[in-house]
């Protein structure tokens, strides 16, 4: 049978309950001055002070010969560095957003790897407003940088009129590229982070809910099997989890470079 809550709508079969989107609802951890905190928002505040420490610790010997931890940290900055900026932006400006990208890669590849790590076990980017919020900074850094390269029109003619175009194909040129290249990349890059990590840990939480539930709760005894495939493809699926976290990291942080490469571009 359906039973409607408040929260979602979930499936119950013999005394099971699916795990839906009531499961990303967490309860608030403490209250300050009537401000529920919640799970989600400590893992943020956490991140960064995570990514602070880590990265000073790993900077502060800047040794000629580098020991493990500034071996790791030159590899991540040179990664960004290289492989992500000074290819999507281009040899002439890129040095200026690499801070920017190498803080937003890790910021994102942190707080997607809670999703798998011991007791804390959440992917915060699985909560669309925290997407929204860093898909939002994004617009508005290559935006930013655009209309300051190019003044407010010119970046505006930029977007919006495609290199060699002319004629009456303009008027229906004109608004898609618009709403394609001003109004839709900040809702695609959010959606795309925030779906892989809510399908994702959706998937995690059925998989290990029904195994637990099959092998321990259920009276048939037939489905102890299963539930014990379900255990083994959660395992799996936490793998292949641990694939996605990585590029859906590396994904937005690239996807942000070529954005503020296309704004500083001299031609569309």
């Amino acid at each position: 049978m359906y039973v409607t809550t408040a929260a979602s709508l979930t499936f119950v079969a013999e005394g099971f309950t699916a795990p839906g989107p009531g499961n990303f609802q967490l309860p608030p951890a403490f209250s300050i001055g009537g401000l529920d905190v919640t799970k989600s928002m400590l893992l943020i505040v956490l991140s960064g002070v995570l990514i602070i420490a880590v990265t000073y610790v790993m900077a502060r010997p800047a040794a000629v010969v580098p020991g493990r931890l500034q071996f790791a940290g030159e590899a991540v900055y040179g990664f960004v560095r290289n492989g992500i900026a000074r290819d999507s932006i281009g040899t002439q400006d890129f040095m200026k957003f690499v801070p920017y990208l190498f803080s937003l890669f890790l910021f994102v590849f942190v707080n997607n790897y809670y999703g798998v790590f011991p007791f804390l076990q959440f992917p915060t980017f699985s909560r669309i407003s925290y997407v929204y919020g860093l898909a939002a900074l994004t617009w508005f850094v290559y935006n930013g940088v655009g209309i300051a390269r190019h003044g407010f029109f010119g970046y505006l003619r930029r977007q919006t009129v495609p290199g060699g175009m002319k004629g009456p194909i303009l008027v229906l040129l004109i608004p898609l590229e618009f709403l394609s290249n001003i109004v839709v990349r900040p809702a695609t890059l959010a959606l795309r982070l925030f779906a892989n990590m809510f399908a994702g840990h959706l998937l995690l939480i059925l998989f290990s809910t029904g195994a637990a539930y099959l092998i321990f709760e259920s009276d048939k005894l037939a489905y102890a099997p299963v539930g014990i495939l379900s255990f083994i493809l959660g395992i799996l699926v936490s793998f292949l989890e641990l694939l996605v976290m990585f590029l859906q990291a590396y994904v937005f942080t690239l996807l942000t470079a070529m954005y503020i490469g296309g704004a500083l571009a001299d031609e569309h």
